[in-house]
């Protein structure tokens, strides 16, 4: 069974920083993209960053400079080290993993709340 365990979000005030984590357990998914998502109340979910096996890596041009991808040796673990947060980065923070970014698995979500 496949499973993808998220930790590390919270409560943090504007300027703060926060480090997000998500294991990846289980057979049967591929973890050549592993990504984080996020989704705001009454927007779309976005793609946040993204890690590709090889070493390419990809951000959102909202978090451009402020985020930070990072995988485990074994790529069974990725975490996003955020800095700089700001209002807009409130949201629910989801792990992805897959061969592409259309056909993996999900996390079940950790809240990011950026207030004062």
């Amino acid at each position: 069974q496949v499973q993808l365990v998220e930790s590390g979000g919270g409560l943090v005030q504007p300027g703060g920083s926060l480090r997000l984590s998500c294991t990846v357990s289980g057979s049967g998914v591929s973890t050549n993209v592993l990504a984080w998502y996020r989704q705001a109340p009454g927007k779309e979910r976005e793609l946040v960053a993204a890690s590709v096996g090889g070493g390419i890596k990809r951000y959102a041009d909202s978090v451009q400079g402020r985020f930070t991808i990072s995988t485990g040796k074994a790529r069974n673990t990725v975490y996003l080290q955020m800095t700089s947060l700001i209002p807009e980065d409130t949201a629910i923070y989801y792990c992805y993993s897959g061969f592409s970014t259309r056909d993996g698995r999900w996390g079940q979500g950790t809240q990011v709340t950026v207030s004062s």
